[in-house]
């Protein structure tokens, strides 16, 4: 089995059983804007880690940037004052609403899923993609459409572990469903290589953010992801505040120059 098969198997053990997903009142996937905005918010007041540090020093001279997978812009804002113009992806038009609502550079939005708008996206000096590829099955393709479209750098961002495998207790709780545990940033990594991509890396931890476990946007975010309905809302509220208290977020940073082979040479 190839890295990229092995990747797309285990992103599919994440699938809603059909009972599940088919009693659910909303889609799961809905994503609270306001919950977005306010992290980006806080990373454009305080701009740390080894993602901004790597896209911040392909940025000197000041240059374009695109973020793909944007959400309300966590990845590209805190860049802000080394950027001279932002292309934001995202399918999410609400989010990139919000994105232009904080911005401060001038931003050029375009909705729709990567690498589909690839061939309307301009190309630009440093690509940044945060916290999208455990969302993504053909992954090579992804990748090799983000390198296609620098001139400098790309720097992707994930999490060590599939972000939802901080939900595996609450699936159990509530459905008493097993959640898988792959596939990993490590997996990532593999794919990448075995797509003529070799990613520098750098794993460190976010320090834990003022998360709390009231908030209105968090709750309703983990309940729609619990296919739970509205009534059920307070139950989430006190499972959430039943967790243990995290210690950070354990993070990967990858970042590589646009110099890669093409596929058909492999």
């Amino acid at each position: 089995m190839t890295a990229a098969e092995h990747w797309r198997d285990q992103l599919a053990g994440w699938a809603i059983p059909d009972h599940i997903a088919a009693a659910a009142r909303e889609s799961p996937w809905a994503m609270p804007v306001g919950y977005f905005a306010r992290r980006a918010r806080r990373y454009v007041a305080q701009p740390v880690g080894a993602s901004y540090a790597r896209a911040a020093e392909a940025l000197d001279p000041p240059g374009s940037v695109l973020d793909v997978g944007t959400g309300a812009g966590a990845a590209s804002l805190p860049l802000a004052p080394l950027t001279t113009d932002l292309t934001a992806v995202d399918t999410n038009a609400d989010m990139l609403e919000a994105l232009r609502e904080q911005a401060g550079v001038a931003v050029h939005t375009i909705e729709g899923r990567w690498p589909d708008v690839a061939s309307g996206t301009p190309v630009a000096d440093v690509v940044v993609c945060h916290h999208v590829f455990y969302n993504v099955s053909d992954l090579a393709d992804f990748a090799l459409a983000l390198t296609a479209h620098a001139r400098r750098r790309i720097v992707v961002e994930l999490g060590e572990r599939h972000p939802l495998v901080v939900l595996s207790p609450l699936w159990t709780l509530f459905h008493g469903l097993d959640r898988p545990a792959g596939p990993t940033a490590t997996d990532a990594v593999a794919v990448l290589r075995e797509a003529g991509i070799n990613p520098r890396e750098e794993r460190w931890r976010r320090p834990p953010g003022a998360v709390d476990a009231d908030d209105a946007d968090l709750v309703e975010m983990t309940r729609r992801r619990l296919c739970l309905p509205p009534e059920r809302r307070d139950e989430v509220a006190e499972a959430l505040r039943a967790q243990p208290a995290g210690g950070g977020t354990d993070l990967v940073t990858l970042w590589w120059e646009p110099q890669v082979r093409s596929r058909t040479t492999l």
